[in-house]
């Protein structure tokens, strides 16, 4: 028999005699009756039950002797009375009460939930004399449904703590969320979490993040120790879920309370989670109490499982996060420091060579005025080659750049005569002082008696890099034209000797040409 179906029997004294085919049709209809599933019901318009299956008896506890002549009130939880009132009424409009869910009360005084469809009952002549109720018990459904409710809550929930901790880079922010989300979750009283953290020194100490209960409850009896219940936790050997903490054969094992401290938050039912890294490190623990025995199931334990994994996975990162903050945070500070040594190494430098051009003004005060202006202008190129040096940290720097504040003076003395180009390449800082200083020599002499001394001339600078035995070398040529012919010296001067030694010292060369059209010099040292 299906829900739905529509079952009429006859009432009372209104039941019609069995004769012929009404008489096999009434027997098949009773056989049904009898034997359905579901609780078939007849009553009248005064709410009196006159009929009452097997299936009405196992489904609600009373015998037909019983339930025969008493109201289906009787049935009726006091709250939902209601409804038959509205059933009635439909009834008696000769409208038929689709299958609709509600809950009924049994003999015992439990609650079934039920789908029940009612029909009018009428005589021949069509009048409604009562009503038939088909009953179908659905407990087992709605337990189903309440559950896949309850599964889809606790994924929102998970999703909801995932979202929020994953979210957040903040370690205080993150442990008090997990411990508010899992204690909801969980059905706790109260619920801690109990955290390792590492201070700027590298010492650990431990702090806690609590839900459900004031900070003062956990405050004045100091962190948890390693007591026989705490220990596996904290060791991460496994979750520990007791109906009854206080029948743990461990529980009360240490010394001085034996037990829970006087004024402890009162704990029965016991939950603890370890909360491990990806490293396998322990993080913390997740503990919950509550003051009644058994309020833990394993569902909830497999729930705050997933809750303390998403937990570790966040403090991961957190404690990521937290590391590059430092390290950045250390950078700056460094970055700082070296800054302002350079620009002290910087003004101490600026210091030495204005002393050196000061004694040297005082010792060259006999000799020719050019030979003590040539001195102090090579003084004034190694300043100028320090300050790019400085600006750069005395890294690398670009070739171009310090080849064009090489020989800025002179092109701004003799404007458009000096063309320079090349790749873009860097050079150490020892490499990038050797290259300015050749420009400077080259630059002076070019000035004094090459193509730069007259009005004519100019200067043709180009570089680039060379692979030589496996090893980038800068190769710098210096080309002049359109100035006084040029003869061979009869000695070799002092910026000649200076450029060539330090050269060699780099392991570089340098091959000065006397063209007649003009000085060709090439420059080669490792980049």
């Amino acid at each position: 028999m299906q829900a739905g179906q529509v079952i009429e029997p006859q009432t009372g004294d209104d039941r019609l005699a069995p004769s012929g085919s009404n008489f096999e049709s009434g027997a098949h209809l009773a056989a049904l009756v009898e034997g359905s599933d579901d609780a078939i019901v007849s009553k009248d318009l005064d709410g009196i039950i006159t009929s009452w299956n097997p299936a009405a008896e196992r489904m609600f506890g009373y015998s037909v002797t019983e339930i025969i002549g008493q109201s289906i009130l009787t049935l009726i939880p006091e709250e939902r009375r209601s409804e038959e009132t509205a059933i009635i009424e439909r009834i008696k409009a000769g409208e038929r009460v689709q299958p609709f869910e509600t809950v009924r009360r049994r003999k015992d005084g439990s609650l079934v939930d039920l789908s029940i469809t009612v029909s009018p009952v009428r005589r021949p002549d069509g009048t409604i004399i009562g009503a038939s109720k088909i009953a179908r018990d659905i407990t087992e459904r709605k337990a189903i449904d309440a559950q896949l409710s309850r599964q889809a809550e606790r994924l929102r929930q998970l999703n909801r703590a995932a979202q929020l901790v994953s979210q957040d880079l903040d370690l205080e922010r993150i442990v008090q969320a997990v411990t508010d989300i899992a204690t909801e979750l969980s059905g706790a009283r109260f619920g801690a979490f109990f955290y390792n953290v590492l201070d700027q020194a590298g010492e650990s100490y431990q702090l806690f993040s609590l839900s459900g209960a004031p900070r003062e409850a956990f405050e004045r009896f100091g962190m948890p120790r390693n007591t026989a219940v705490f220990d596996p936790t904290f060791r991460a050997e496994g979750t520990i879920r007791s109906d009854d903490i206080r029948l743990d054969p461990r529980y009360g094992q240490s010394e001085p309370h034996h037990g829970m401290p006087k004024g402890h938050l009162p704990v029965v039912s016991y939950l603890a989670v370890p909360v491990v890294s990806r490293s396998g490190a322990v993080l913390g623990g997740l503990f919950f109490g509550h003051d009644e025995p058994g309020m833990f199931s394993a569902e909830v334990e497999e729930l705050v499982g997933a809750v303390a994994a998403q937990a570790a996975v966040a403090m991961d990162n957190a404690h990521l996060h937290e590391a590059a903050r430092v390290e950045i945070a250390a950078r700056a500070r460094a970055e700082e420091h070296l800054q302002l040594t350079l620009a002290e190494m910087r003004h101490r430098v600026k210091n030495t060579l204005a002393m050196v051009q000061a004694i040297a003004a005082q010792t060259f005060r006999e000799t020719p005025s050019a030979e003590r202006q040539s001195f102090e202008a090579r003084v004034r190129a190694l300043s100028e080659a320090h300050d790019l040096l400085t600006e750069r940290h005395w890294g690398n720097v670009s070739a171009g750049e310090m080849i064009e504040r090489a020989l800025h003076a002179f092109d701004k003395m003799k404007p458009g005569r000096i063309a320079a180009s090349g790749p873009d390449a860097e050079l150490p800082a020892s490499r990038a002082l050797l290259a300015a200083m050749a420009l400077h020599e080259l630059g002076t002499n070019a000035v004094k008696y090459g193509a730069l001394s007259g009005d004519a001339g100019t200067v043709d600078v180009r570089w680039d890099i060379v692979n030589h035995d496996s090893r980038d070398r800068l190769r710098l040529r210096w080309q002049e034209q359109g100035g006084p012919p040029v003869a061979p010296p009869l000695r070799i001067g002092f910026g000649t000797r200076m450029l060539e030694r330090a050269l060699r010292g780099q392991g570089g060369s340098a091959e000065i040409e006397f063209r007649p059209e003009g000085v060709c010099c090439t420059l080669d040292f490792p980049a």
